[in-house]
């Protein structure tokens, strides 16, 4: 892993700094989503349940509109 970690430094390295930048802006965005993402799994499922069930009921009820992920 370090290995691999050491090389992808290198190559940002010889970047132009601008480019740089750019990256290691996206890493530390991505970094942070994933520690967010992971913290969110961690939670109590009581809300998602609950979601989930409600979702369900408005389904039963013919309050829901079926449509793709892409779609809003």
């Amino acid at each position: 892993m370090l290995n691999r970690f050491e090389q992808i430094i290198q190559k940002v390295s010889a970047l132009p700094d601008d480019m740089q930048e750019k990256m290691i802006e996206q890493w530390l965005e991505d970094i942070d989503n994933e520690l967010n993402w992971q913290k969110t799994l961690q939670q109590p499922q009581e809300r998602l349940s609950a979601l989930a069930k409600q979702a369900l009921n408005e389904s039963a009820q013919g309050k829901t509109i079926v449509m793709g992920f892409d779609e809003i």
